[in-house]
C-alpha cells in the first residue's frame, strides 16, 4: 500500500508529464503546473527538489510508458520478422499512442533540452540507445537462428531502422500529416522483406 506522499508524487508526475512533453522544460511555467495539478507551488516542491527534478521524473514517466509498449511489440511470440513487423505496425499508429503524452517524448524532449537542460538531453539520448538495443537484440536473435540475413551488424541495422522511424515521427509531427508515418512504415516493411528475409 502506497503512502499519501507517494500517491501525491505519482499524481503530480502523471499530471505534469504531458505538459512538460508538450511545452518543453523552459516553456512550462510554474502556473501551468499548479493549474494542472490543483496544488500550490509549495505542495509541488514539497515532493520534488526543483523544476529540473520534476521535469526529469515527467520524462521518465513517459519514457517508461513508451519502453513498455515497445517491449510488448517486440516481445510477441514468433520469429524475428514477426517482431519487426509488430514494431513497424506500432509506429504506423505512433501518433495515436503518443497523443495523450503530448507527442513523442524522445523527439520533444531530445530536441527541446539540447541547449537548456543537460540532464534531460542525456536521458533522451540514453533512451534512444536503449530502443536501438532492443531492436538490435531481436535482429541478432534472427541472425543466430538463421532466419534473417543482415548486410551490416544488428546494431547498425537497428540504428538505421530507428532513424527512419524517428524521422517519420518528426515529419508527421511538424506537418501534422500522419502519411509520413504510414508511408515510411510501408516502405520499411518492403525494405525488410527485400533486404533481410532469407
Amino acid at each position: 500500500m502506497s503512502t499519501k506522499a507517494e500517491r501525491t508524487t505519482a499524481y503530480i508526475i502523471e499530471t505534469v508529464a504531458p505538459i512538460f512533453n508538450k511545452f518543453g522544460y523552459v516553456g512550462t511555467s510554474m502556473s501551468d503546473l499548479t493549474d494542472a495539478t490543483g496544488l500550490t507551488k509549495g505542495a509541488i516542491y514539497g515532493n520534488f527538489e526543483n523544476k529540473e527534478a520534476l521535469a526529469l521524473s515527467a520524462f521518465e514517466y513517459n519514457r517508461n510508458k513508451l519502453l513498455e509498449a515497445l517491449d510488448e511489440k517486440l516481445g510477441v511470440e514468433g520469429t524475428a520478422m514477426k517482431k519487426i513487423f509488430s514494431l513497424l505496425n506500432f509506429y504506423r499508429q505512433y501518433d495515436v499512442f503518443t497523443l495523450p503524452m503530448g507527442g513523442c517524448p524522445i523527439l520533444n524532449v531530445g530536441v527541446d533540452a539540447q541547449h537548456n537542460n543537460e540532464l534531460l538531453a542525456a536521458a533522451a539520448k540514453e533512451t534512444i540507445k536503449e530502443v536501438e538495443g532492443k531492436i538490435a537484440l531481436v535482429l541478432e536473435n534472427g541472425v543466430n537462428s538463421r532466419e534473417i540475413y543482415l548486410p551490416v551488424t544488428p546494431l547498425q541495422f537497428a540504428k538505421q531502422l530507428y532513424t527512419m522511424l524517428q524521422g517519420a515521427v518528426a515529419m508527421a509531427t511538424m506537418t501534422r500529416d500522419r502519411k509520413y508515418l504510414m508511408n515510411t512504415t510501408a516502405y520499411l516493411e518492403q525494405l525488410v522483406m527485400k533486404e533481410i528475409k532469407k
